[in-house]
């Protein structure tokens, strides 16, 4: 059976209807980062991957900018959001949001001088024998294991002037490098942990 090209794709499926009806600011990554009444956080997602939680960000007002240091990875990036623009006024306002770079996070960052970093890493292998969904599969095959994941979390806590947020596996351990997060939020299978940084803890948050 032949298999399916990778895509992405903010118009349909599972990225619209999590849109349309995922809970808006309730849920656990907008909490993670910093969204609440009368507060919608500039973002960096330093590694925006299939971008769907960098559209979700944005669809809920946040202005997001994408890096993501796979240049085929990155080519998808542009043509989904190329054909969202064209697709509806709705989603060319929230592409509108949305900044996409192409590079390696740990140099672009410092000259971003960002206030949220959220990071999303490929994530570590599962101990179960559930199958990896065929997407995942694909894209870890397309930009392999992030050995650098504690460099890029150590200079996203260095520049970042509000917080970082790790999306991370929930039973997973930690990453032993990294001090240990200021809180965290828990959902059934993911877990973000918060890192408040030194300008946001001295009461610039």
């Amino acid at each position: 059976m032949k298999e399916t090209p990778l895509t992405v794709d903010f118009i349909s499926g599972a990225v619209d209807y999590r849109r349309r009806k995922g809970g808006g600011r309730g849920q656990d990554l907008p909490k993670a980062l910093g969204f609440r009444p009368g507060v919608t956080p500039d973002i960096v997602d330093a590694t925006a991957g299939l971008g769907r939680d960098a559209f979700l960000l944005a669809s809920l007002g946040a202005n997001v900018t994408l890096i993501e240091r796979n240049e085929a990875v990155h080519r998808l990036l542009m043509d989904a959001m190329a054909r969202a623009c064209d697709s509806s006024d709705t989603h060319a306002e929230i592409i509108g949001r949305m900044t996409l770079i192409n590079g390696d996070a740990k140099d672009i960052l410092p000259e971003l001088n960002p206030q949220t970093v959220l990071i999303d890493p490929m994530h570590p292998p599962r101990d179960k024998s559930a199958l990896v969904k065929n997407e995942m599969r694909q894209l870890r095959d397309l930009v392999g294991a992030d050995p650098d994941c504690a460099e890029l979390m150590h200079v996203a806590l260095g520049v970042a002037s509000k917080r970082v947020v790790l999306k991370w596996p929930r039973r997973a351990k930690g990453i032993a490098e990294l001090p240990k997060p200021s809180h965290q939020i828990l959902g059934k299978s993911t877990r973000y942990d918060v890192f408040m940084t030194g300008l946001a803890k001295a009461g610039q948050s």
